[in-house]
């Protein structure tokens, strides 16, 4: 009897046909994609103003070029300068900027035209304290993955004052590994407040990937930044939006982030704390 009945089911599913299915999607509503950052470094850091898109839009993603930003902190203020006068939409501070722990800092946007119902934007971040590093160590884990894991471990003392977030970003020879939003790492310190930090993961290698391969005499640096609550609920957005588990669930909600006016993305500030290391065999 069970024979037959997966017998007819078989020819069911044999017999089905597969309606092909035209989604009209209507013309998406326009917003300000902000994506920007400052820290105690003194550098050249950028803002890039882009514009959402279509579903379907078959072009590089839309710039917004020609609009006057100002980076303050309540007291000095400084303009910043787009890098292509008039058309690349990524603007920059001078090279000497840098901010001040405790401070809030707030990016002021004003565009050349209206972007959704609104031509001025804003965004204010505090930058917050980071533990100092005192040295980091490599581990590679042979039995981890197809061709195992390499694995940076971070020592330092936690300051404990408050909940404290982290982000980690990673060096190979003076070149960022963690490029992307998707490839940095980040901690709480729910487990090790106060506690001096002996040996923490804080970032994680495959060696499958020849591109990100560690190998003898490589100079390896690891960058620990204080970042505030809600960039580190930000970045963990961002990446969980990438992996829906179960497969059929339905879209994650927009991701949180701090500009104003209905804007998206993050304009962050945080603090930096450096150690390296030489790999050895």
């Amino acid at each position: 009897m069970k024979k037959i009945i997966y017998f007819i089911i078989l020819i069911l599913i044999n017999a089905s046909c597969v309606e092909k299915i035209v989604v009209e999607l209507d013309e998406t509503y326009t917003r300000l994609v902000v994506d920007g950052a400052i820290s105690t470094d003194s550098s050249k850091f950028t803002v890039k103003l882009t514009k959402t898109a279509d579903y379907f839009y078959n072009a590089p993603i839309p710039v917004v070029p020609g609009a006057k930003l100002t980076i303050s902190d309540g007291e000095n203020s400084i303009n910043l300068i787009e890098t292509i006068e008039g058309k690349s939409g990524i603007y920059e501070t001078d090279s000497s900027f840098s901010g001040a722990i405790g401070k809030s800092y707030t990016l002021d946007i004003d565009l050349a035209e209206p972007s959704g119902d609104h031509i001025n934007y804003s965004a204010s971040c505090q930058l917050m304290n980071v533990a100092k590093l005192d040295s980091i160590g490599i581990y590679f884990h042979e039995d981890w993955g197809e061709e195992g894991f390499w694995e940076i471990k971070c020592y330092a003392q936690e300051p404990g004052n408050e909940v404290n977030y982290y982000m980690f970003n990673l060096y190979r020879n003076g070149q960022l590994l963690s490029d992307t939003i998707s490839k940095v790492s980040i901690s709480d310190d729910k487990y090790f407040n106060g506690s001096y930090i002996y040996g923490l993961g804080a970032y994680y290698i495959d060696n499958s990937h020849p591109w990100e391969r560690l190998n003898n005499g490589d100079v390896v640096t690891l960058q620990m930044s204080g970042i505030t609550k809600e960039y580190f609920n930000y970045i963990m957005e961002v990446q969980y939006a990438g992996f829906n588990v179960p497969f059929f669930m339905g879209p994650p909600a927009n991701v949180v982030g701090n500009i104003n006016n209905g804007g998206i993305g993050f304009f962050a500030a945080y603090s930096n704390s450096y150690s390296s290391t030489v790999v050895q065999k």
